[in-house]
């Protein structure tokens, strides 16, 4: 028979195991380590692509797909130089790689490693002024570099580094886009953790790097994990961004978001989300007044766990008439849902004048996913990167599958 004195440790030893096992899920819901989420996010190996051209996903009818290169692990962001040729981050792969072709059929004529050994590089713009060389710059996961970029040779010679960024666990891409009027760029970092509050002010913000003066500075905060940005040609200046909602709130929620973003404005997380949803999971304090009311709501919901990433607007010239402004948005796809949810590029229609959305996202490219399936180890590809041109073709870059697919026009 147990004594009472025996009872009451061993009850109070109980309590001290319980406690210390919702401690460490506490902190794992919120700062999952590095470690756990390879673990839980493990794929195997992708199915190969098909011989031939055709790409392995379906399009709009009207639409053709090929593929444009095969040979580009972990494609990421693509960007085209000043020469017409289609720059991509292997960021997997600590690369910048150029995909010329020579012979205008659509297909890329070989892989040109322009850059190597960077770390986790994702970002990429290029700046070509009259009389100048043109300076390409890469976001590498801990700083920005310049390098003044030859087309003609495929060739980036090391200027200088422009600035660095806080490293660690949590997201660690890096994104640019150039300011409205050129003068700076934009950097998003995201956050350390699936949920917390930062200790460093770079994290879950867009930072604005001023190129003359070298100085940096916060140009919006509250944003999780912005991982691509894009200009609105319908409105002049106007910077959109994709949002990934937090994960380990079920299913539905929170909505990834689509973003406008504007200097001085804070988007909410970690404490709010979407249309300014307070997240009482995460933010337990009492308050008097509304903590999201000063926060600025998304502009557009998303499925959550879609994993928005890339996203272009249509242009007007090139396109079907009722596809002309609207916006493209490649869903990396979910890897802690129950059902799969994304895996696909999806149109959203948007009134021309207000710039809203005109109803629920039309698929555009689908089949990264087969199908019914639910092992998303089935997943062919995952879509990141979104080029969309006025000749009406698009690109889009596919991590898994290590590839670039072009889509076009079958009239064209």
């Amino acid at each position: 028979m147990i004594s009472s004195r025996t009872g009451v440790v061993i009850a109070i030893i109980a309590l001290i195991l319980a406690a210390g096992a919702y401690q460490a899920y506490q902190y794992v819901k919120y700062t999952p380590p590095e470690w756990l989420i390879k673990l839980v996010t493990a794929k195997s190996p992708p199915p190969a692509l098909p011989i031939g051209d055709a790409a392995p996903i379906i399009v709009p009818q009207g639409f053709t797909a090929k593929i444009f290169s095969r040979e580009t692990p972990g494609a990421r962001v693509m960007m085209w130089d000043q020469a017409g040729n289609l720059l991509v981050s292997e960021t997997d792969q600590g690369k910048i790689v150029a995909l010329p072709d020579h012979e205008h059929d659509g297909i890329a004529d070989e892989t040109i490693t322009v850059l190597s050994g960077l770390k986790q590089p994702h970002g990429i713009l290029e700046s070509c002024e009259a009389e100048q060389p043109c300076m390409l710059y890469v976001a590498e996961t801990d700083k920005l570099k310049s390098y003044v970029y030859n087309a003609d040779t495929f060739t980036a010679t090391y200027q200088k580094t422009l600035a660095t960024f806080p490293t660690g666990n949590g997201h660690f891409t890096r994104s640019l886009i150039f300011s409205p009027d050129g003068k700076k760029i934009l950097i998003s970092i995201g956050s350390s953790c699936n949920v917390c509050n930062e200790t460093s002010p770079q994290r879950a913000s867009v930072q604005s790097l001023d190129l003359v003066t070298g100085k940096m500075t916060t140009y919006a905060t509250g944003l999780r994990n912005s991982v691509f940005m894009a200009f609105d040609p319908l409105k002049p200046g106007s910077i959109w961004a994709t949002e990934n909602g937090r994960d380990i709130l079920g299913d539905d929620i929170p909505p990834d978001e689509i973003n406008i973003l504007q200097p001085g404005k804070n988007y909410g997380w970690p404490i709010c989300y979407g249309q300014n949803i307070h997240d009482t999971d995460f933010d337990h304090n009492k308050y008097i007044r509304d903590p999201c009311a000063d926060k600025t709501p998304a502009w557009i919901d998303l499925q959550a766990h879609s994993a928005a990433l890339g996203l272009a607007f249509i242009p007007e010239t090139g396109w079907p008439k009722d596809m002309e402004g609207d916006l493209l948005v490649a869903f990396h796809g979910s890897w802690n849902r129950s059902q799969p949810t994304g895996y696909k590029v999806v149109r959203i229609h948007l009134d021309p004048k207000t710039r809203k959305p005109i109803g629920a996202p039309i698929d555009f490219a689908t089949g990264f996913l087969p199908s019914g399936s639910t092992d998303t180890n089935e997943a062919i590809g995952r879509p990141v990167g979104i080029i969309a041109n006025d000749d009406g073709t698009a690109y889009i870059s596919d991590d898994r599958a290590g590839a670039i697919y072009k889509i076009s026009q079958a009239s064209k």
